[in-house]
């Protein structure tokens, strides 16, 4: 578990900028943008070391450790894919994990999801997502939701769902969550505690 005296949330997926700088211009807010581009983990993992010491009520972080292994699990069922999706997904897995050892990169307190105003439930159906599916489906109160239509209102969404963030267990090991996330079936809602959760073959 991490010790900081802030709250430490990554905002998950490519936010818009100007949402971000809007997000940042609140006083209880420090954002976090990575000093580098990067599709691995080493940006997002140097990024979210930075929040140590940093003193405020929370600190968001614009770059997620996680990125990679997200994006290879939504590919892995995507059919109109090459099929290749399940290697990339154990590849960046694989990286993920191996950087987590050694101690690079810890998680967050929490990940902030932006969806649209159709809502996390449309858009589980539309496209299979690892924050709202595997990942929420381990930890459900440290993902949160945010749904808005436009710029100003996504960041007034950001912002308003920091005060309705809910406290409970640290998340499990990320073994454990890598663990999840294969035998994730995307159709499933998460329901219980077992909802959602099935074999690639099946």
């Amino acid at each position: 578990m991490r010790h900081n005296p802030s709250t430490v949330v990554v905002l998950a997926g490519k936010l818009p900028d100007q949402v971000l700088t809007a997000v940042g211009r609140s006083m209880n807010v420090v954002l976090v943008r990575p000093a580098a581009d990067g599709d691995g983990v080493e940006v997002p993992a140097a990024t979210l070391r930075r929040v140590t010491g940093i003193s405020a009520p929370y600190v968001l972080v614009a770059a997620d450790p996680l990125a990679a292994v997200a994006a290879g699990w939504s590919a892995m069922w995507d059919l109109s894919g090459d099929g290749r999706g399940g290697e990339e997904f154990e590849l960046r897995a694989g990286e993920a994990l191996a950087a987590w050892r050694a101690g690079q990169f810890e998680l967050p307190d929490y990940y902030l999801v932006l969806a649209d105003e159709t809502g996390p439930a449309a858009a589980d159906e539309r496209r299979p997502d690892f924050y709202l599916g595997p990942l929420r489906s381990v930890r459900p109160h440290r993902v949160a939701v945010a749904a808005a239509a436009s710029p100003a209102e996504q960041a007034a969404a950001l912002l308003s769902e920091l005060g309705s963030l809910r406290a409970g267990r640290w998340w499990p090991s990320l073994d454990d969550i890598m663990g999840t996330a294969r035998g994730f079936y995307p159709g499933a809602l998460t329901e219980s505690p077992d909802a959602g959760r099935a074999t690639l073959l099946t």
